[in-house]
This record gives structure tokens, sequence and C-alpha cells, in this order.
């Protein structure tokens, strides 16, 4: 495994890309037709930045991609690209982004492991909550949301509150992951109509 990784470590310099998770949403990208020219994209945990390339080249000039971190992001990005240096609980205090409305959203936020996979799988299952709570207010009907999850417990009760907001939800174990590590992608297609009483909590339309 160490050679595979070594090669997408190497085809992320050569291709220009700060990191090798780039190719993970190219892989996911050219399975399922996510991305497009003109799209107005959220991209939360984009740092160190590499989704932001990449999604920047695939949305074009004509795009709009906003980058949400707690760290900041080091590269140079083009002028559709905007980056928010903060938490992405503290989104509804950020200014006028909050009345937009997006095609896709893509989340590679993972929480500070601590080794215990229960753990670690709770604390990936609120952050992806919290990403389903940002779909149902700011991603448009039809829209796609794509998270990193942590195999585990949580993960099956994931799957089912994605099947109450998406049409289509589909599992992704894209070829750049380590075999052995848990992180797994989970994809909602095409959103349907739905309501949260309160986040965290989905209900059937």
């Amino acid at each position: 495994m160490k050679k595979v990784q070594d090669h997408y470590f190497h085809k992320a310099r050569k291709d220009g890309y700060v990191a090798r998770s780039a190719y993970k949403l190219e892989e996911i990208d050219q399975r399922h037709q996510l991305l497009k020219r003109g799209q107005k994209v959220l991209d939360l945990g984009c740092a160190p930045g590499s989704w932001l390339q990449y999604t920047a080249k695939r949305i074009g000039e004509s795009g709009r991609l906003l980058g949400i971190d707690l760290r900041a992001v080091a590269i140079s990005l083009p002028p559709q690209v905007e980056v928010f240096q903060t938490d992405i609980y503290e989104l509804d205090r950020s200014g006028a982004w909050w009345e937009n409305s997006f095609d896709i959203i893509l989340s590679d936020i993972a929480p500070q492991t601590t080794g215990i996979r229960a753990v670690d799988a709770d604390r990936s299952y609120a952050l992806n909550q919290h990403a389903l709570w940002l779909a149902e207010q700011h991603l448009i009907k039809g829209g796609y949301l794509l998270v990193k999850a942590f195999q585990g417990a949580p993960f099956q009760r994931l799957q089912q509150e994605f099947q109450q907001m998406f049409a289509e939800v589909k599992i992704c174990k894209p070829k750049s992951s380590r075999s052995e590590s848990v992180e797994i992608f989970l994809l909602g297609k095409k959103k349907q109509e739905s309501q949260v009483e309160e986040e965290g909590h989905l209900l059937q339309s």
C-alpha cells in the first residue's frame, strides 16, 4: 500500500495539488458527475486546499466556490474562490454568505482523532449532522452533498438521514484512500423536499 500512497503523493506534486486528497474528490466526481461549470459550491474543511484547487478548475471562472476551515489556506487560488477562516458552527454569524444557495456542498472535515474508534466515529457523525443541517438550509433542490465519514456504529444512522433528504445515496471508497483507513465518503444525490424540526433531527416530507 505504501507504493500506492507514494504514487499519489508524487502525482500531486507533479499536478500542482497541495495534497493528494484531490484525487479522492476527482475519482468521486468522475464516477458521479458532481461538478460542472458555473456551479456554486461550498467546501467545508477546505484546508490545505487541494479540493479547492480541483473544484475551481471544474467549475471554471463562471462558478463560485466558498471554502471554510479553522486553519488558514496558504496557497494561491483563482478569483472565483473565497475562503473564510472560521468554525463551521459559526457560519450563521459570518455575514452575507448565509443568504447563498449552493449546487453542491463538499465536506472533507474529520475530527481530531483519539485512537478510540467509537469516540472518533461519534465525533465524525456530529460534524456530518451539521453538514446535513447546512444542506437542508442552503443546498438547492436537486443538489448534491458529499461528506467524509468514519466507519462505525453511527454510520448507519447517517445513511438513514441522508436517505430522508436525497433521492439517491451512494457509499464511496476512493482508490487513493488507504485500504486500512476507516474513512469513507457518503454522497447524497438530488436533494428532495424535507424538513428539519431542529438540527440533527430530520423528518420525512
